[in-house]
């Protein structure tokens, strides 16, 4: 595959691994996650400690699509780095998520998050595969940030 082609089934692969959670489809979530047997995948949810392994990964994920009612993701600063059958792809994750309704309301009170993720993929012969998900909040705000004022890189 040349460079161009695999950057493209990699971003497909992203694209389909944040479709999936914003439709609840935990199979498509499932299949999307390296299953080679060998290799633990790990996974961090932001405010949460370390995953390891399919199980507890998934178990994650079905916990996070059962109480979650609503979750859009629209993913902004996407890029992806190459090497050797492995991919990094870093975003910014734009969340607007809701919980359950109240007061016999069709959707609970929404909320927006704004959270810095890497996606690290693996080539398999099905397609590419996620290794590992990290995403962490962002708390800074880096907009206008003066010289004199600390910023992210002071921290």
């Amino acid at each position: 595959m040349s460079r161009g082609t695999d950057e493209a089934a990699v971003e497909a692969a992203n694209t389909a691994f944040y479709e999936a959670m914003e439709t609840g489809d935990f199979e498509r979530v499932s299949e999307l996650w390296l299953d080679d047997g060998a290799t633990p995948v790990t996974c961090v949810h932001p405010g949460w400690p370390v995953l390891t392994g399919r199980g507890e990964v998934l178990r994650s994920y079905a916990l996070i699509m059962a109480n979650t009612e609503y979750i859009q993701f629209f993913l902004t600063d996407l890029k992806i780095s190459l090497a050797d059958g492995t991919a990094v792809v870093t975003c910014t994750e734009n969340i607007l998520s809701g919980g359950p309704a109240e007061d016999g309301a069709e959707l609970g009170p929404l909320v927006g998050q704004l959270v810095v993720a890497t996606n690290v993929f693996r080539h398999t012969p099905d397609g590419w595969r996620v290794w590992s998900h990290h995403a962490s909040p962002v708390l800074a705000d880096t907009e206008g940030t003066e010289d004199d004022e600390p910023g992210p890189a002071d921290a």
